[in-house]
């Protein structure tokens, strides 16, 4: 584990001129923005430890769901009190009964400057998301893995797929076997191609034996969609296995089996995880909270053969701080559009 500090914030990125005005930074506008994987991971970690001194709020996410199941909504506020800024983030998803070919998702990210009070600006969050989730989880793997752990499976191609695995390597660097199980050959197509981008001298081991494969892992990260056959079962693991939820693909078994259970936020747990509910609808408490574990103020893994369920639910507090990052950096490239909202 590292030191407790939970570090400064780089310099504030410059808000609106006025109070009437919004800078609008569209997915264009982001996807040409130079950044990282480890500039992701730093930026990430650090909003976990000002959560964990106490400087930021971090509110339960309100969630809509019709009784069909077709769409889901949720709406999430937090403030980041190193950065001194407030922000909304608003997701929808819609044909959740569909092929993944026909879902609608948009989700958007509104930033506001608590010293000054004016805008930052408003940018669609799903590059975002596609970066502070897998970065999550590589830190995850980081505080929990075992201490020789070499081999990680990942299981699902679509978007927290493709670059789970540079994430993986760039806090465990030392991974030595990568598998990779799905079904899509673009998503495959893709997980290959973000990994040569970040790691030229690496590739994925396709694998079609789900449980050997899981039997050999030390590190899982499930990212599987809905609609997914996968999922793997407590006793496929190998001692010592550490399992990550992220989306599909383990079976509920791998978290009331599991020696110990780490959660980003248990509250969250409960809200996005009942359908890791054993026969009578309830979840296991957790034995501690990550943004606890990174502080050295609660156990991550207490031996190197336990098997570890972790469950990554996104904290809106990592979305204002890598949105706030990407806002600096757009801002600073006079990227955006000003947009007199309030005229």
């Amino acid at each position: 584990m590292t030191d407790t500090n939970p570090g400064t914030a780089s310099a504030p990125a410059p808000a609106t001129a006025d109070d009437r005005h919004l800078r609008v930074l569209s997915t264009t506008d982001l996807a040409g923005i130079d950044i990282s994987l480890a500039d992701v991971v730093e930026t990430v970690e650090g909003a976990y430890r000002t959560l964990d001194a106490g400087l930021s709020d971090n509110p339960r996410k309100l969630t809509v769901k019709p009784t069909d199941g077709h769409s889901v909504s949720y709406a999430m506020l937090g403030r980041d009190g190193s950065r001194d800024v407030v922000a909304v983030k608003t997701s929808y998803k819609h044909g959740l009964d569909k092929g993944r070919e026909e879902q609608h998702y948009y989700t958007a990210l509104t930033l506001y400057d608590d010293a000054t009070g004016l805008p930052v600006a408003m940018m669609d969050c799903s590059r975002i998301g596609s970066l502070r989730t897998p970065a999550v989880s590589a830190l995850l793997a980081r505080e929990l893995a075992a201490p020789a752990a070499r081999s990680a499976l990942v299981i699902g191609t679509g978007t927290q797929g493709r670059l789970a695995l540079p994430f993986l390597l760039t806090t465990l660097p030392d991974l030595d076997r990568l598998m990779l199980s799905g079904t899509h050959p673009e998503g495959i197509a893709a997980v290959r191609e973000r990994l040569r981008a970040h790691f030229p001298d690496r590739d994925v081991e396709l694998v079609t034996d789900l449980k050997a494969a899981a039997a050999d892992a030390d590190v899982i990260v499930a990212t599987a969609g809905g609609h997914t056959p996968a999922a793997v079962e407590a006793g496929w693991l190998r001692p010592g296995a550490l399992a990550v939820l992220v989306g599909h693909g383990l079976a509920p078994s791998t978290l009331h089996e599991a020696d110990r259970v780490i959660a980003t936020s248990e509250a969250q747990m409960n809200v996005t995880g009942t359908d890791m509910a054993d026969a009578d609808g309830g979840l296991p408490p957790v034995d501690g909270e990550f943004p606890a574990v990174l502080a050295g103020r609660s156990r991550g893994r207490t031996g190197a053969d336990e098997r570890i369920f972790a469950y990554n639910s996104g904290l809106v507090v990592t979305d204002i701080a890598l949105g706030h990052r990407f806002a600096q950096l757009a801002l600073a490239q006079g990227l955006g559009t000003e947009v007199a909202l309030w005229a």
